[in-house]
């Protein structure tokens, strides 16, 4: 069964939607497998990237393990899709009421060469996304690019990036994807059946 699970996830990462009129995403990248389905420190990988606050943390140990989240993709440089979706995302965490601060919300860039962390901050603020629970993620371009393609997230350019959001329960290994364009309420409700779980 539990390998079902992973296989299940592995298949809902590689399903994403690219931004409209910009090339799909590219599916998920090899699999570092050692005789068995890896668990998911294995899966998703504990490669260290960089937060807002310039703070390094390992994206599944720091970022994912024990949490619900709601994942997407960003560059700061996006004038229309990525500033939209991130103020539709901020009223999915005033929908959610007092359960926002038991779900994180984690933007990870598809620019690091322009996303510092100073940028993510920036963007944010901007956005009204400056939020505790609210994690914006850089770094290396490869290790960004690797957990990425974890996620089913990796794309040829910054502006092909999914504009797919993924809700995840990490614990209890439940993940659905979610499209940008579902009202803030809907989001907001499935994430709080997650919460609930």
């Amino acid at each position: 069964m539990k390998a079902l699970r992973w296989i299940a996830l592995a298949l809902l990462a590689a399903s994403v939607q690219a931004h409209e009129g910009h090339a799909p995403a590219a599916g998920a990248a090899a699999q570092d497998v050692k005789g068995d389905i890896p668990d998911a420190r294995s899966y998703f990988t504990d490669t260290p990237l960089l937060d807002q606050d310039g703070r390094e943390l390992r994206f599944y140990s720091d970022v994912l393990a024990g949490r619900v989240v709601l994942l997407n993709v960003i560059y700061t440089q996006c004038k229309e899709a990525c500033p939209l979706i991130t103020r539709k995302l901020r009223e999915v965490r005033t929908a959610l009421g007092e359960q926002a601060g038991r779900v994180y919300f984690v933007s990870l860039s598809s620019d690091p060469a322009h996303d510092s962390p100073e940028a993510l901050k920036a963007f944010a603020r901007q956005q009204g996304a400056d939020d505790p629970n609210w994690i914006f993620l850089t770094g290396d371009k490869a290790n960004l690019e690797r957990v990425l393609a974890r996620l089913g997230q990796l794309s040829q350019s910054p502006e092909a990036h999914s504009t797919l959001l993924i809700a995840g329960d990490v614990p209890n290994k439940r993940w659905s994807k979610i499209r940008p364009d579902a009202p803030p309420a809907a989001i907001a409700q499935r994430l709080q059946l997650l919460v609930g779980h």
